[in-house]
């Protein structure tokens, strides 16, 4: 895996993607810190520079994910990130298939998100 994407990934699914009954996460937001600590109950993503450049880039994950990305490698991002409630095992059955094939999905997901991003920022 690619340590700066997982990253991003984890922050684009808490996000764009709580689980159920929770509220998502409010990029750049100026509530209260301890509103926000009672609304996540204790489990917060701890926030540096890098990881609100990341929050900016959630809507651009979000349309790689969901537009881009060839369905194998977008359903093993979705069970990976956002089903929070599934054991690995379950996760792994869920996108039909074992343990080995589901990580090299991941990290070709990885890659592939990795190199949107390179692309839009040369574009920009």
């Amino acid at each position: 895996m690619i340590s700066y994407i997982d990253e991003a990934l984890k922050l684009w699914a808490a996000e764009l993607h709580p689980p159920a009954g929770e509220q998502a996460l409010e990029a750049g937001g100026c509530g209260s810190p301890l509103a926000t600590l009672i609304r996540c109950k204790g489990e917060l993503i701890r926030s540096t520079a890098g990881s609100r450049v990341l929050l900016r880039e959630s809507a651009e994950i979000e349309l790689i994910v969901n537009k881009l990305l060839p369905f194998k490698e977008k359903q093993v991002v979705i069970e990976h990130y956002t089903n929070y409630d599934s054991l690995e095992q379950q996760r792994w059955s869920a996108c039909g298939c074992g343990r080995t094939q589901f990580y090299e999905r991941l990290h070709k997901a990885h890659v592939a998100i990795r190199d949107h991003l390179v692309q839009r920022k040369r574009a920009a």
